[in-house]
């Protein structure tokens, strides 16, 4: 029986070899090749051709969901299946539009990771029943409401997503700058273009914006 070949693209090494050990003991899977950032990721698609790729959102100062873009550009026909530490909540709708299938977040790996290849493999959206029940209810159109006062949160970029988050779970900008590898002056850049997107008046409205955010 031919085996579905597996790309695996995440900068951790020792979370990458435990993700391709796990993958290769199932029957039906075998992994060709572990990239640790988008070029390597891109020149391995060329080259070994697979039928899946595993990709982490975070990997360095490059944006996982722009990789997965490219990834498809260059191969419609992969399947690609996300496995992030980031809050499904967040990131799972912005990567299915990026071209992803399913998304798996890494406290859950083990025990779903498998199911979830299987499912993308078959053409199929993998997500958790909480987040198909929310991108459900968007689809149906209950939850777009012009009055929702977080419809704009949609308009943020990936990086001013990540800032947004961070604020509301209490970083100040020097944490935040640390958390992200980023200039202090850089954070508050994305801190004033995330308050005229969210329309906040000033930076204690975009404090009580990501908090109440941050608790739905």
């Amino acid at each position: 029986m031919n085996k579905a070949s597996v790309l695996i693209v995440e900068d951790h090494p020792i979370f990458s070899k435990g993700l391709a050990l796990l993958i290769n003991a199932q029957e039906g899977f075998t992994v060709v090749g572990e990239a640790r950032n988008g070029s390597e990721a891109l020149s391995m698609l060329v080259e070994k051709k697979p039928d899946l790729a595993v990709v982490d959102l975070n990997l360095g100062d490059e944006d996982g969901l722009e990789i997965i873009a490219a990834m498809k550009s260059r191969a419609a026909n992969l399947k690609i299946l996300v496995l992030s530490m980031y809050d499904e909540r967040y990131y799972a709708e912005r990567s299915l539009k990026a071209g992803a299938s399913g998304y798996v977040m890494k406290e859950e790996a083990s025990s779903l990771v498998v199911d979830a290849l299987k499912t993308v493999l078959q053409g199929k959206i993998w997500l958790s029943v909480e987040e198909q029940n929310y991108l459900n209810e968007r689809l149906e159109g209950q939850d777009l409401s012009s009055s929702d006062c977080f419809a704009s949160i949609n308009q943020l970029s990936n990086r001013q997503l990540q800032v947004f988050l961070l604020i509301g779970k209490g970083f100040g900008t020097i944490e935040i700058a640390a958390k992200l590898d980023l200039s202090t002056k850089t954070i508050d850049a994305h801190k004033e273009h995330i308050k005229q997107k969210l329309h906040c008046a000033n930076s204690q409205e975009l404090r009580q914006l990501a908090v109440q955010w941050n608790a739905r």
